[in-house]
């Protein structure tokens, strides 16, 4: 069976640079903050945003715990606000919306601040880097996160940006991801 949120890890390695900067903007429980440490090196940098103080402290415990370098920032802010901290193109982000794993069900992502974080993710983007948004319709506000996403993501120039959509079509309430790669 194919695992997605594992696959899109596959999709956004190509884009992964050694010494580039990179965005997890919902850190979450540190998992794809650790991949992406890891991924861009003692040289990279990584930016981690979430609102919740748990995440935070979980992040931040893997990382410590873990090999990975200390090239990463654990920003307490909205998604929404990442151009305030991010001044230089990154050649890959991540978004895993909906909820905080083992957290909050009630806490979760909202298109308002999605639809502002994304934009601004794909105008941090550098020439070949890749953008990976999962999506979790399995609740309300993911389901119109999902549709909202899909709507303003095909109005993006195909001459600048292929954006893909993989979603096992079978099982409607399971994630599905849309990566964006500028050309």
């Amino acid at each position: 069976m194919i695992d997605l949120l594992e696959m899109h890890k596959q999709f956004l390695g190509p884009h992964i640079k050694e010494g580039g900067a990179a965005a997890d903007f919902t850190m979450g429980n540190g998992h794809d903050t650790l991949w992406l440490s890891r991924g861009v090196g003692e040289n990279g940098r990584l930016y981690a945003f979430d609102i919740q103080e748990a995440a935070l402290n979980s992040t931040r415990r893997l990382l410590e715990e873990s090999d990975a370098p200390r090239n990463y920032t654990l920003i307490h802010d909205s998604h929404a606000n990442a151009a305030l901290y991010i001044k230089e193109p990154i050649c890959v982000g991540m978004f895993n919306l909906g909820y905080l794993p083992g957290g909050d069900k009630s806490i979760t992502t909202m298109r308002e601040s999605t639809l502002a974080a994304v934009d601004s993710a794909i105008g941090l983007l550098e020439h070949g880097g890749g953008l990976c948004i999962a999506v979790y319709p399995g609740h309300a506000e993911g389901t119109a996160e999902g549709i909202m996403l899909d709507d303003h993501l095909r109005d993006l120039s195909k001459y600048q940006f292929c954006v893909s959509r993989f979603q096992i079509i079978n099982s409607p309430l399971s994630p599905f991801f849309f990566l964006v790669e500028k050309k």
